[in-house]
């Protein structure tokens, strides 16, 4: 059985995007998925990369189109311009490390629905009410909202360092046990063939 660290921030419209496709896909080929959220925009400043809004404009408005389209092939909906964002991406992490080590509830839906609260529904997922709703719909202890900080905080810390030794450098981003690397949503299907054995 393989494993898959996942590199990834409920901040990050691509991971949205990603919806639960690594979860079919790890599934499908019996590999256990090592769920590692992280700051993303300091993994872009530690890794040559530059936020969002410090970017050229030509990349900003292509970054919006490419949203767009995104969305619509997936069947998603999006908000380009979410009235919570940028927010604090740690809360949120917190929350996803803290259920990870408590277990009882679905993973994907959990990752996945705090991504919609923030890109679909306009919601503040640095709030501890937003975060223990999405712990509630996706099977876990809602309580783990207030106690998270005391149980993620240092392996949030952890995960960026991990990210960087990994060599990723935005997310989402996979890298399977054999040192094999995959960037982006729209990369799921090459890791899905690696998966498979194909060249």
């Amino acid at each position: 059985m393989g494993r898959i660290a996942y590199y990834f921030a409920a901040i990050s419209p691509y991971t949205y995007l990603a919806g639960t496709g690594l979860e079919e896909i790890a599934a499908r080929h019996g590999a256990e998925i090592d769920y590692k959220p992280l700051d993303v925009l300091q993994l872009f400043s530690r890794t040559g990369g530059l936020p969002p809004g410090e970017r050229h404009p030509s990349r900003q408005a292509y970054r919006l189109q490419d949203l767009e389209r995104s969305a619509a092939i997936a069947g998603l909906p999006i908000t380009l311009r979410p009235p919570h964002w940028p927010t604090n991406p740690a809360p949120s992490a917190f929350a996803i490390i803290a259920a990870q080590e408590a277990g009882g509830g679905d993973m994907g839906a959990l990752v996945h629905g705090l991504c919609r609260a923030c890109w679909a529904e306009g919601r503040d997922v640095a709030a501890d009410d937003v975060i223990a709703d999405c712990l509630q719909a996706a099977g876990f202890d809602p309580a783990l909202a207030g106690s998270a900080m005391f149980t993620g905080a240092e392996r949030y810390g952890r995960n960026l360092e991990d990210a960087v030794a990994a060599g990723a450098f935005g997310a989402p981003f996979y890298v399977t046990d054999d040192d094999q690397r995959f960037w982006g949503h729209d990369r799921l299907s090459h890791l899905d063939r690696h998966l498979s054995g194909a060249a």
